[in-house]
């Protein structure tokens, strides 16, 4: 019967994909004089990444929460993919401020500033470290379960491995993105023959041994206080969070593709496959009767070989080390647009120079001298990269919805209309994923003091660059000053003057009188606005809140212009009333104003908007 099936479903597969393989610009296309990535080649370059994980993590799950991984391992699958509608949200964000690419670093850097920004780059350069690594020492070690391998041989295997990426990758993304995608096809093949052979091999074992994953994990929760269970519960996701490792790569190669409904469509398209795929295969290995002590290593493949006999194990152990490789790949191709966006922004043109195949090849040259150091710091130690591998990927997760929950409070939904999400549920998120963090922190030493030590040094540095090279200090040299808005308010013959305060993002003004001034605070990390009148005024933001700044630009005007009447005009809140209970707390601020200036005239009005102009 099985035999069959299995013939039915691979003519299946090779007429879809030969279907799929006819379509013209399926994985890259040209455009305004440079090559595009589709949202399928970016969605399979983070797949290779995400499905390797099932040939290790459910191993590691296991060692730490035994049976109850059956369960824990699916739901981390769902909390995953949920989470990445945020990222599809800041990807939104980060075009609609024209920061294309650099993922959870540019998207720090808008909200957070560049502290933050350079605590990112330390945490997702950990999490590509360890994922090159890792990859490329768990692909040499399933080979070795077919051949014996030295501990010199294996080390060797590895930094081949490593340099061939590497060259791969200085060949050009059209190039990598073709030879993934056939991965991939090789991939999907293996995989649904393995599914739908471990659905066919179940048997009364295999239940048995679910109702007693079921029972082990009530247990686990029948006592205990709900802080107990809250720490269980953690401890739990945190246990499984490396099946998902590689999900936030989508987001830091989003400069190469058009848009972010392209980040969108890459996410949907992994919720639907490797979402899937990691759960269902973990679940049967873990019901089969494989002895789990003998095989940690090779778990998948030993199961593969039970099913199917040695020639299918020993094609998933092909595909095994071809998957991790690929996760090696787009290690290499997130961290290189990283590091592109980070020299760009400080200067550093050299680092970024790309060759006729617009490959960062410099990039991917340091990156693997760099990842060849830690395979010999390490010494190729699966278990010893295992443990530091999630803490960063964890901390970028924090960084993200942090940051995601400091824009919308302060930004709401009226700047970015088409894509948005809960806030309250961003903030639940937010909770656990600190709270896995913190026992991740407590219980993965060597994580820890590889994270600490790798963003001390780049925070360190960063901030020593960041004050000679940083964008936004040309930017403050475009600004005008307090004494610029004295001046023209000095010259009106008018003993009233109106100083009106206009947020960055209005593009209208109505030309206004002598004595009148537009005042506008903006964020240097986001740009000067455009000076839409000569008595339009940009005042920059600097290490203070926007009420601070206007008590002090008042301060000024109360003390140069005392011999006239002073009218302050605060702008109409026209947000929904959500986003105007997440502004409250600035509007409670401006509340206290005439307790300070009490000679002050303060107005919160609304100013009509033009008519469109009428159409010939």
């Amino acid at each position: 019967m099985k035999t069959p099936i299995l013939i039915l479903l691979n003519l299946g597969l090779i007429a879809s994909f030969v279907f799929i393989l006819r379509k013209q610009g399926l994985l890259s296309y040209y455009s305004k004089g440079r090559w595009w990535l589709t949202w399928l080649s970016v969605a399979i370059i983070t797949l290779m990444d995400e499905l390797t994980s099932v040939f290790y993590a459910p191993a590691e799950a296991y060692r730490f929460i035994g049976l109850s991984a059956l369960f824990f391992i699916p739901f981390t699958s769902i909390f995953i993919h949920y989470m990445t509608t945020r990222l599809v949200e800041i990807a939104e964000i980060l075009e609609h401020h024209k920061l294309i690419g650099g993922g959870v670093y540019s998207f720090s850097y808008l909200v957070l500033g560049p502290v933050f920004s350079f605590v990112a780059v330390a945490s997702i350069m950990v999490d590509y470290i360890l994922t090159a690594c890792l990859s490329a020492v768990s692909a040499v070690l399933n080979t070795g379960s077919f051949f014996t391998l030295s501990q010199p041989t294996m080390l060797v295997c590895v930094l081949v491995i490593i340099w061939g990426v590497a060259g791969l990758n200085i060949l050009g993304i059209r190039e990598n993105a073709r030879f993934t995608f056939a991965v991939f096809v090789f991939a999907m093949c293996i995989f649904a023959n393995l599914i739908v052979s471990g659905v066919l091999a179940l048997d009364g074992g295999s239940i048995g041994r679910l109702n007693d994953a079921a029972g082990f994990t009530a247990a686990r929760f029948r006592d205990g206080s709900i802080f107990q269970h809250y720490e269980i519960f953690i401890a739990s996701v945190a246990s499984c969070i490396l099946a998902y490792s590689g999900v936030e790569s989508v987001l830091q190669t989003a400069g190469l593709v058009r848009n972010w409904r392209d980040i969108g469509k890459a996410y949907i398209f992994l919720a639907c496959t490797v979402g899937l795929i990691t759960p269902i295969v973990a679940g049967l290995a873990l019901l089969s009767p494989v002895e789990f002590k003998a095989h940690e290593g090779d778990l998948i493949t030993s199961y593969a070989t039970m099913v199917n006999g040695n020639w299918f194990g020993i094609a998933v152990g092909t595909l095994a080390s071809f998957a991790l490789i690929m996760a090696v790949n787009t290690a290499f191709v997130a961290s290189s647009e990283l590091m592109e966006r980070v020299a760009h922004r400080y200067g550093f043109h050299w680092i970024s120079a790309t060759n006729k195949q617009q490959s960062l090849y410099r990039i991917h040259t340091l990156n693997a001298v760099f990842f060849s150091l830690i395979i010999f710091i390490t010494q190729g130690s699966q278990m010893l990269l295992a443990d530091m591998y999630a803490l960063g990927l964890i901390a970028s997760f924090c960084l993200n919805m942090g940051a995601l929950i400091i824009y919308r409070y302060t930004m709401g939904t009226k700047e970015v209309l088409q894509f948005n999400t809960s806030r309250l549920i961003t903030l639940i998120m937010w909770i656990i994923f600190m709270s896995c963090f913190v026992f991740l922190a407590i219980n993965k030493p060597h994580g820890t003091m590889l994270w600490a030590s790798v963003t001390g040094v780049v925070l360190i540095s960063g901030v020593l660059i960041a004050r000679k090279r940083a964008p936004e200090l040309r930017e403050i040299e475009k600004t005008d000053s307090e004494m610029d808005i004295i001046l023209h308010l000095a010259q009106s013959s008018s003993q009233t003057v109106h100083i009106y305060f206009r947020r960055p993002q209005e593009e209208h003004l109505e030309q206004g009188r002598d004595d009148e001034v537009f005042v506008t605070f903006f964020s240097p990390r986001q740009g000067i606005p455009h000076k839409m009148l000569p008595n339009h005024y940009r005042l920059p933001l600097v290490q203070t809140d926007i009420y601070d700044r206007i008590v002090a630009l008042l301060k000024v005007v109360e003390y140069e212009l005392s011999e006239h009447h002073i009218n302050i005009h605060l702008g109409w809140p026209m947000s929904s009333w959500l986003d105007r209970f997440s502004i409250g707390v600035m509007v409670f601020k401006l509340m206290r104003l005439p307790r300070h200036f009490p000679r002050f005239i303060f107005t919160m009005s609304y100013l009509p908007q033009p008519l469109p102009a009428p159409k010939n």
